[in-house]
Order: C-alpha cells, then sequence, then structure tokens
C-alpha cells in the first residue's frame, strides 16, 4: 500500500503543478500582448544595430584594402628595383 499512497501523493503534485501552470498562463493574456508589442519595438532596434554595424564593417573593409593596395604597389615597386640591380 506504501507504493500506492507514494504514487498518489506524486500524481497529485504533478496535478497541482499543471494546474498552477494553467491558471498563470490563462491569467497572463494582457502581458503577453505587452511582450509581443516590446518584443516587435526591440526588433527594430536590433535591426537598426545591425545595419550601423553593417555599414561600420564595410568602411573597415575599405580601409583594409586600400592600406593592401598600397602595400602591394611599395612592394612591387621594392621588388622591381631589387631585380633590376
Amino acid at each position: 500500500m506504501r507504493i500506492t499512497r507514494h504514487a498518489d501523493d506524486a500524481l497529485a503534485e504533478i496535478w497541482s503543478a499543471a494546474d498552477q501552470t494553467r491558471k498563470k498562463k490563462s491569467g497572463d493574456g494582457g502581458a503577453s500582448e505587452d511582450a509581443a508589442a516590446a518584443g516587435a519595438g526591440g526588433q527594430k532596434k536590433v535591426a537598426k544595430r545591425g545595419e550601423e554595424l553593417k555599414e561600420e564593417m564595410d568602411s573597415l573593409i575599405e580601409e583594409i584594402d586600400e592600406v593592401l593596395e598600397e602595400n602591394a604597389e611599395e612592394f612591387v615597386k621594392n621588388y622591381v628595383q631589387r631585380g633590376g640591380e
């Protein structure tokens, strides 16, 4: 009989937890709408920040490209001078 009582107690706890969860979900109807509106605003902020980061990365890539181009020209000039000697 102990096993049955223990199982009954465990089932009672599970049903109680499930009932509490159900009550929480039904009581959050308005809060989820507010959260959705806040989520939409957050998505706009994230999209804007992503665009800013993309522009910053493009600028850095252009700067790196310019430096590499200058260094390549200098390298070729030095190579030609040494080869001609």
